[in-house]
Formats: C-alpha cells, structure tokens, sequence
C-alpha cells in the first residue's frame, strides 16, 4: 500500500478514470487541479475497503454487484453539503416580498403553486421557502394547494431532509422568531413543526436526468443554488435548458449568488433586481413591460 501524507496515492491515470466516471454519472466537473480532493476523502473508504489502491477501488466501482451503491457512498464523501436554514437572506427577501406576491396573485383563480428546489442538499432550503410561504398566506394556505419539492442525488443528504431534525448549525441564520414559530427544540437539536414538513416532498434525482425531471411537469419557481459552480459549461447549458423547459411561462429561476449565466442561454434575462440573482424568460419580461 502506497501511503503519503495518510492517504492512499493516486496516479493521473486513476484520477483521469475516477473523474470521467463521476462526471458522466453526475455531470460534476473535477479538473486537474482538484486530484487531491479526492485522494484524500476517498483513501480512508480505500482502508475501510481493504484496498491497497485506487486500481481495486476503480474496478468496485465499475464492475463489482455493489457499484452503484457504492457510487451514491462515494458521492457522499467528495461532495459537501454547505447550506442552513435562510441562506443568504436578501435573496430570500426578493422571492418573498417581490416574486410570490406576483405570483400568488396570477395564481388566484386556480390557487396552485409549485415550486422546485433543485440539488437541496439536506433539505434547509425548500423547508425555508414553505415558512416564507406559511407567513405569507397565513390562514388564507388552507384554499392553495402548495406543492414544494427538494431533490438531490445524495441519499444520505435527503434522510435528513426528511427526518426534519437539524442541529444548531444549520439553523445559524434563522432569526430567533422563526425558530420559536417553526420548530421545537430537542436537547441540542431542533425538530421542524410538522405543518413545514408536511408542505415538502423529497426525491433523489439527479440533474442529468432530464426525463425525470420532465415527469414533474411545469414549475412556477425553480432554485438552484451554488450547485452549477460544479458544473462545465456544456453541463450547465443542459441543466438551464432542462430548467427552461420546466419552468412555466412567467416562472422565475434562482440561482447562486457567484453564478452567471448570461453568457450561456438566450432562455433567460436576469432581472435588475439587486441580490435577487434571478432570471426570467425575455418574451414574458417583453410582455410585462
């Protein structure tokens, strides 16, 4: 067993192997630059494997009866899961007091709305959205039929999700008065009210898989946050399409706040909305002019 520095070596060759597999299974981009990011959290599954190197690891990865579970194992510990509840609040504050009140009220006659958290990690964001959405409507939820769903590809990110119990961490930006509304407290953990859980499904899928996508049907609101950083641009240009064929007409997309995408469709226009981050189609912003 080749060791340096406690981890396990990996050749250009294994790594060039291991990154085609991880991009084709889930679109993320490694460049070369980012071997020794997955040297290093993979060499301890290596030991936990009895592996002597990278070689054995490749051919269970590919070949063995275990390999796509052991794919969604993999995937768990080179990706990392950085998110909480009201993650970047001023973007959040655009959605609530400018896009769902336009959207509540083009919805009034059939009084539906969907929503899309797309890659939602352990679920704080689409359990943040259906508060902004609670505090909104008020009494006046019980007429809407509210229908938010959290996908990831990470299995173990959406047990929690919909355990609905986070630790202090994750709730570091919510303000005091949300979380006496919204959850309880359990030792040093916090339970989300059921009445939030409820309004949020969860289901793994993974951003490639645009037929699955396609099953859900249109979106009114799609996010996507801090997720296409990972991403080359021919597979951002596929996630954006996939997303543009999803959204409804008047729909609006989010995005992270170090993300562009101007450069990389003509399907949508970024409104002039500061910190707002988000994007809608140009015929409906023609429309609305």
């Amino acid at each position: 067993m080749t060791i340096t520095s406690n981890k396990i070596a990996m050749s250009t060759e294994q790594f060039t192997t291991l990154s085609k597999i991880i991009y084709d299974r889930s679109g993320i981009h490694f460049p070369e630059s980012k071997q020794y990011i997955l040297e290093s959290r993979l060499s301890h599954r290596l030991r936990e494997l009895e592996m002597d190197d990278f070689d054995q690891y490749l051919a269970y990865l590919t070949m063995g009866p275990y390999q796509m579970d052991e794919f969604q194992e993999m995937f768990n510990r080179i990706t990392i899961n950085e998110t909480s509840f009201f993650r970047n609040d001023a973007q959040l504050s655009v959605f609530e007091h400018q896009i769902l009140p336009e959207l509540l009220e083009s919805r009034s006659s059939n009084k539906r709305l969907r929503i899309w958290s797309a890659a939602c990690s352990t679920g704080e964001e689409p359990f943040t959205l259906a508060m902004l959405i609670d505090r909104t409507l008020g009494v006046r939820q019980n007429d809407w039929h509210i229908e938010i769903l959290g996908t990831d590809i990470s299995e173990k990110a959406l047990k929690v999700a919909q355990s609905g119990v986070y630790n202090n961490y994750a709730v570091r930006s919510t303000p005091s008065l949300i979380k006496d509304r919204y959850f309880t407290v359990e030792g040093r953990d916090y339970r989300l009210n059921d009445n939030i859980r409820q309004m949020v499904n969860f289901e793994r899928h993974n951003l490639k898989d645009r037929m699955a996508a396609k099953r859900h049907g249109t979106w009114d609101v799609i996010f996507c946050r801090n997720v296409l950083i990972y991403f080359d641009d021919d597979m951002k240009k596929n996630v954006i399409s996939m997303f543009a064929n999803q959204l409804a007409k008047d729909g609006t997309l989010f995005i992270g706040h170090s993300e562009r995408i101007k450069d990389l469709t003509t399907d949508f226009v970024q409104l002039p909305i500061p910190q707002g981050f988000c994007y809608q189609r140009p015929q409906y912003l023609e429309m609305k002019a």
